[in-house]
């Protein structure tokens, strides 16, 4: 990345070990983000190099302790935060122009293996988005579309959670 293009730097001193014996470098703002509440100096998440950060582009974020790492890539209106662990291709998705809005419905796999949903104000579980879908679309046709996307994210979720039956089971492996 040319330098005078930098948005970030590696804080070489700042840096934490993964199971696999991989060391993260935390980064640090070289701009200010307004858009998302980034300062100049601002610390953020931990990156093996620079080159993981191509991992996430478009209008995504990842926050909190949220961690994106292996093939994965989040694009797009992607969200991914709290304790999300995003290792592969499939532990994410969404749809776009759905509902009555043509918004994008976002949804990922959270470490403990639940499934988040986000879908313009709502932000919850997949059992809670589909409670909330039924109060308020019922049989209309945005709720049948939005109940065959639940099928979709439980089946795409259900194939994923096997990815993170191997990585359990290769770190207690690697312990």
């Amino acid at each position: 990345m040319a330098e005078a293009s930098k948005k970030y730097e590696l804080v070489k001193d700042d840096t934490v070990r993964t199971w696999d014996g991989r060391t993260l470098f935390r980064i640090r703002a070289l701009v200010a983000i307004a858009a998302i509440g980034v300062a100049v100096g601002d610390l953020g998440g931990y990156v093996e190099s620079e080159k993981n950060l191509a991992q996430v582009y478009g209008d995504a974020w990842v926050y909190g302790d949220a961690w994106v790492y292996g093939n994965a890539r989040v694009y797009g209106d992607a969200q991914v935060y709290g304790d999300a662990r995003v290792s592969h291709r499939n532990h994410l998705g969404w749809f776009s122009c759905v509902g009555s809005e043509h918004g994008t419905l976002c949804w990922f796999l959270e470490k403990d293996r639940g499934i988040r949903v986000n879908r313009g104000c709502f932000s919850g579980t997949l059992d809670e988005f589909s409670a909330a879908v039924e109060e308020s679309h019922g049989d209309s046709p945005n709720g049948q579309q939005y109940r065959l996307l639940i099928q979709f994210i439980e089946l795409r979720a259900a194939e994923a959670l096997k990815d993170f039956t191997s990585e359990a089971e290769a770190e207690a492996e690697a312990a």
